[in-house]
C-alpha cells in the first residue's frame, strides 16, 4: 500500500485540493455542550524528515478557525484511478504543526497547576500512536510545570512531593527507586494507595527536572518499525501539594500521564507472542480509560445540573490498573474536585492514516455531548441559580462574624462555579478576611454545600412547589413556633438578643464550646483542638457522676459537666459522646462553636 501511495501522490494532492467539506465546526448542535471539567484536544505534529524524504504526503488537514480535522484516505479501486475517502473529527481544542509546546501548556495545562495547588485534582493524559510526538509533548509540558511551580507566581506556601511510577500490563514499578515493583491497593477507607512507591520532597526546579529525567531513563521502551524507543507502558508522574496552613485538608494532586503508544498495523508484522499480549493489554487499559472519562463526565453533569437519572453513569475504574490507580479522578462518589485534560498526539503522514484515524476517533469519543442546561430561575434557596452578585450578597449575610469578604471568596465565580471549587481553596480564600478562623471557614463551606444538597433534594420531591403556599395560610403564632423549632436543629442560641451577650454569660445546656484542656484532659485533644457540649453545672451532676477518666465529678468547683465532641467518619462531621464526659471550667472556654444536626447523615457539622 505504501508503494501505491507513492505512485499516486500527484492524484491524491489534486483530489484533496478539490475536497469541500459538507459540514463545518463541531458536529454537536447548538442544543448540546460538553463537560467544562474535561477538555479534549489534539496536536498534529509536523512531518518528519524521513517521511518527506520518502515522498509521503500529508493526510491530516485542520480546518481554519475550527477544532475539526479532515483525514483523507487514499483508496485503490478494482478498476480506475485512485480515489480518496474523507473523515472528519472534532475535539475541544485543535493544535497544528506550528503550535509550540509552550502555547499548548499555557492554553491547556497551566490552569491545572493552580487548581491542584489549591487542593483540587488536575490530570493530563497524553495519548497517541508511537512516533506521534507524545513523549516529547509530555516532557515539554513537565518542564513548563516545573517552571510554574518554582517561579513564585503561585500564592501561599506548599510542601511539594512527587513520585513517578510505571504501569506495564497489570504490574507497577517505581521509576524513582531503581524500578522496584510496587503494589496498587485499596486501603480500608477505599482509597487507592501506591504501596511501596517512594515519594520525594522537591524544593527547586532543578531537583524536580532531575527526577523526571531519571524516571524517563528507566522507563520500559521497545524498538518498533516507526520508533526505536517506543513507550510500551503508562508513566504516571504525581505531584502532591500539602498546605501547611490547613494540615487537615486533603492534599492537592497533579497527574501528568504519558500513556503507552499505540501502533499501526504495519508496525506489528514482526511482533512475537509477548509483544502481541502487551499490545492487547495496552488497548484494554485505554478502552477502560475512555469509559471512565466519559462516565465521570456524565456523573458530574448530572450532579451539578440537578438532574437525576434512572440509571446512573457506570464508571468501571476497577477494570484496569491504570484507572484503579486514579480512582479518585473517576469515582463518582469521590468528593474531590477534578479537572482533566486529554492531549491526543496525531501523526499527519498519509502512510500512518489508519493509526491517526484511531487516535482522532478515540479523542472524539471522550467528548460527552449533553443537552444544554436551561438557565434556572433565580431562587434564594438554590445556589446553582445564583450569579456573582447574588452569591456575594448571600455570602455577606450568611458567613458569620466577622462576615467573610465576598470579593475575596468569589471574585468572579457564580454559584455553580463556587460549588466546584476545591475545599482547601475555598477555606484559603475565606482566611484572607481578617479575623476569620479555620473553623468558621470550614463551617461556612459546609453550610453552603448543605444548602445546595437540600435544594436538590427538595426539588426532587413531588409537590415541593406547593409546600410554600401552605405556609402562607398558617397563623402567625404557628409560623413563629415553626421558625423556633427549625432553629433548634443547631446549637445556635435561638434568643434574638443572644449575640449581644458574651457567651460565658449565657452558658446553657446544648451549647458547644472550644476549650483548652488542662493537663489531665490533654489526651482528649484532637488535631490541636478540643470541643465539648455543655450538659449541666457540676453541682447538678449528682454525687455518683464520674468523668471520662473515671474520677468523681463532685467537688470539682464551679465548672460544667460537658460531653466530648469528636471528629467522626465523614469529612467535616462530628459526633457527640454523651457518655464521654469531662469537667470544663469557664476560664478554659475559648469560644462558642455552632453545630448543626444533619438528618441525612446523622452527624453534626459546624455551622455559622
Amino acid at each position: 500500500m505504501e508503494q501505491y501511495i507513492l505512485n499516486n501522490v500527484g492524484r491524491y494532492k489534486k483530489l484533496v485540493s478539490e475536497f469541500r467539506p459538507t459540514t463545518s465546526g463541531p458536529k454537536e448542535s447548538d442544543n448540546t455542550e460538553t463537560s467544562p471539567e474535561i477538555v479534549v484536544s489534539a496536536r498534529v505534529r509536523p512531518m518528519l524528515d524521513d517521511e518527506l524524504a520518502q515522498g509521503f504526503p500529508v493526510g491530516v488537514y485542520i480546518r481554519d478557525g475550527t477544532s475539526t480535522a479532515d483525514l483523507h484516505e487514499i483508496q485503490q479501486p478494482v478498476r480506475g484511478p485512485a480515489r480518496i475517502r474523507s473523515f472528519d473529527y472534532s475535539v475541544d481544542r485543535m493544535y497544528g504543526p506550528d503550535a509550540t509546546t509552550g502555547h499548548i501548556y499555557k492554553d491547556l495545562v497551566h490552569p491545572l497547576v493552580p487548581w491542584a495547588w489549591g487542593g483540587g485534582v488536575g490530570t493530563m493524559f497524553a495519548y497517541g500512536q508511537t512516533a506521534s510526538g507524545k513523549t516529547l509533548t509530555v516532557s515539554g509540558l513537565q518542564r513548563h510545570v516545573a517552571e510554574t511551580l518554582m517561579d513564585g507566581s503561585l500564592e501561599g506556601e506548599r510542601k511539594i512531593s512527587m513520585s513517578i511510577i510505571e504501569l506495564a500490563g497489570q504490574t507497577a514499578y517505581d521509576l524513582l527507586n531503581d524500578r522496584k515493583q510496587i503494589s496498587i491497593l485499596e486501603d480500608s477507607f477505599g482509597v487507592t494507595q501506591m504501596a511501596g512507591a517512594l515519594e520525594h520532597h522537591v524544593t527547586d526546579k532543578d531537583t524536580l527536572l532531575a527526577y523526571i529525567d531519571a524516571a524517563a531513563a528507566l522507563r520500559s521502551t521497545t524498538p518498533t518499525l516507526r520508533n526505536d524507543n517506543s513507550s510500551r507502558s503508562h508513566a504516571i508522574c504525581r505531584i502532591r501539594f500539602e498546605n501547611p496552613q490547613l494540615p487537615n485538608a486533603k492534599d492537592g494532586l497533579l497527574y501528568l500521564i504519558d500513556l503507552a503508544g499505540s501502533e499501526a498495523a504495519r508496525d506489528k508484522v514482526a511482533h512475537d507472542t509477548n509483544r502481541m499480549k502487551e499490545a492487547r493489554e495496552i488497548n484494554s487499559s485505554l478502552s477502560v480509560l475512555k469509559d471512565c472519562i466519559r462516565g465521570r463526565a456524565l456523573a458530574d453533569a448530572d450532579s451539578f445540573a440537578g438532574r437525576t437519572s434512572k440509571k446512573p453513569a457506570y464508571v468501571p475504574f476497577r477494570q484496569s490498573t491504570l484507572t484503579k490507580t486514579l480512582k479518585h479522578v473517576f469515582d463518582p462518589a469521590s468528593t474531590r474536585s477534578c479537572k482533566t485534560v486529554v492531549v491526543a498526539c496525531v501523526n499527519p503522514c498519509l502512510a500512518d492514516l489508519g493509526a491517526s484515524k484511531n487516535t482522532m476517533r478515540y479523542a472524539e469519543m471522550l467528548r460527552v455531548p449533553m443537552p444544554k442546561a436551561q438557565p434556572l430561575e433565580y431562587s434564594p434557596a438554590m445556589p446553582a441559580t445564583w450569579n456573582n452578585n447574588q452569591l456575594r450578597n448571600w455570602i455577606q449575610r450568611n458567613s458569620g462574624t466577622p462576615p467573610i469578604n465576598p470579593p475575596l471568596l468569589a471574585p468572579s465565580e457564580n454559584g455553580p462555579q463556587l460549588l466546584r471549587l476545591p475545599v482547601p481553596e475555598f477555606v484559603t480564600r475565606c482566611l484572607k478576611t481578617a479575623d476569620v478562623s479555620v473553623e468558621q471557614a470550614r463551617a461556612f463551606h459546609t453550610k453552603f454545600w448543605k444548602l445546595h444538597i437540600d435544594s436538590q433534594r427538595n426539588a426532587a420531591k413531588p409537590g415541593s412547589s406547593s409546600a410554600a403556599g401552605k405556609s402562607a395560610d398558617t397563623t402567625t403564632a404557628a409560623a413563629t413556633a415553626l421558625s423556633r423549632l427549625e432553629l433548634l436543629d443547631s446549637s445556635v442560641d435561638p434568643e434574638p438578643d443572644a449575640f449581644d451577650i458574651p457567651f460565658v454569660e449565657r452558658i446553657r445546656p446544648g451549647m458547644v464550646v472550644r476549650w483548652n484542656p488542662p493537663v489531665e484532659y490533654q489526651s482528649f485533644k484532637v488535631e490541636e483542638k478540643a470541643y465539648a457540649m455543655v450538659m449541666c453545672p457540676v453541682q447538678a451532676a449528682g454525687e455518683r457522676a464520674r468523668d471520662a477518666r473515671g474520677e468523681l465529678v463532685s467537688g470539682k468547683g464551679d465548672g460544667y459537666l460537658c460531653a466530648l465532641v469528636m471528629p467522626s467518619l465523614l469529612p467535616g462531621s462530628f459526633a457527640v459522646g454523651l457518655w464521654r464526659q469531662v469537667v470544663v471550667k469557664v476560664e478554659e472556654m475559648e469560644a462558642e462553636v455552632f453545630m448543626e444536626w444533619d438528618e441525612a447523615t446523622r452527624y453534626y457539622y459546624m455551622t455559622v
